[in-house]
C-alpha cells in the first residue's frame, strides 16, 4: 500500500476572525467545518476546502493566541495551492494587487507557473499551475469565479539542514519516489529535492530544501502563529479495511 497524495495540511492562527475573512473572502475557499481541538476544547479548529470538502483540498487552522513564528530550517516553509492554468495566475495576481496581499511576480519554477504570497499573519503560500486534468467541486458561494477557484493543495515545501536522513525516511519508510531536483529561486546554493506519492503531480509532491547554513526555526512555548503542522497524506484502503502500514509500507 502506498501514499497517493496530500489529504490536508494544518497550520496555526492567532486571529481566527481575520483568518476566516482572508481564506473565504480573498481566497474564495469554503469554510467546510468549524470545530474545536480535541485536546483543548477552548481552541477553535477551522477547516477550509472546495465546495464539498474533498480529500486533498483541506487547509485547516487551530486558533492559538501566540507570537509569530521564528523562521528557519527544520520546518514547513511554503504551502502551494493548485489553480488551473496561466489565465488563473493573471487573475490572482490582479486580485492580490486589489486586496493589498503581499505577493511576488508570476514566475516559472520546476516547470510550472507559480505565484508566491502571504496571508495576513505571514503564512507563506503559493499558487501553482495544475498541469493535469483534475476534478474538483467549485463552491457556489465563492467570490472567485469557478474557473479560477483554488482546486486543492499543491506541493508542500519543507526545509532541513541534512537531506540524507529525510531522504531515507521518505523513500524507505513512506515509500515515496525521489523524482527530480531543482535550484531554489532565493538561493542558488540551495537544492530542492522533489518526492512523489502515487502517480505524482502537484497534488502528490513533497519538496525538500537542503538548507545547511540556515539556523533552525526557533522553538516557542506553544505552536507559533502561522507555522505549519505536519501534513496528512491520502492512501487507498485495503479490501479488508485494514492498513498495511504497520507491517511495512515500503515493502508493498
Amino acid at each position: 500500500m502506498h501514499l497517493h497524495g496530500i489529504h490536508h495540511l494544518t497550520a496555526i492562527t492567532a486571529d481566527a476572525r481575520s483568518n476566516h475573512d482572508f481564506y473565504t473572502r480573498v481566497l474564495g475557499m469554503r469554510l467546510v467545518k468549524k470545530t474545536v481541538n480535541q485536546d483543548d476544547t477552548s481552541v477553535y479548529h477551522l477547516f477550509y476546502g472546495d465546495g464539498v470538502g474533498s480529500p486533498g483540498t483541506g487547509l485547516t487552522f487551530f486558533d492559538w493566541q501566540d507570537e509569530r513564528e521564528h523562521r528557519g530550517t527544520n520546518s514547513i516553509v511554503r504551502t502551494a495551492l493548485r489553480v488551473s492554468g496561466a489565465n488563473a495566475m493573471h487573475y490572482w495576481a490582479a486580485r492580490f494587487e486589489n486586496e493589498a496581499v503581499p505577493h511576488g511576480p508570476v514566475h516559472e519554477l520546476d516547470g510550472r507557473w507559480h505565484l508566491d504570497f502571504e496571508d495576513p499573519e505571514g503564512q507563506r503560500l503559493s499558487l501553482v499551475e495544475e498541469d493535469r486534468a483534475f476534478f474538483f467541486h467549485p463552491w457556489s458561494g465563492s467570490p472567485v469565479p469557478a474557473a479560477h477557484q483554488i482546486q486543492g493543495l499543491g506541493p508542500v515545501t519543507i526545509s532541513v539542514r541534512d537531506l540524507e536522513p529525510t531522504d531515507r525516511f521518505l523513500t524507505k519508510i513512506l515509500a515515496m519516489q525521489s523524482a527530480r531536483s531543482y535550484v531554489a529561486t532565493d538561493s542558488p546554493r540551495v537544492t530542492v529535492q522533489v518526492y512523489e506519492m502515487g502517480e505524482g503531480g502537484p497534488a502528490a509532491e513533497l519538496h525538500v530544501r537542503a538548507d545547511p547554513d540556515l539556523p533552525p526555526a526557533l522553538p516557542c512555548p506553544a505552536p507559533a502563529a502561522c507555522t505549519m503542522s505536519p501534513f496528512a497524506s491520502r492512501m487507498r484502503p485495503m479490501a479488508s479495511g485494514r492498513s498495511a502500514w504497520a507491517s511495512g509500507p515500503a515493502a508493498r
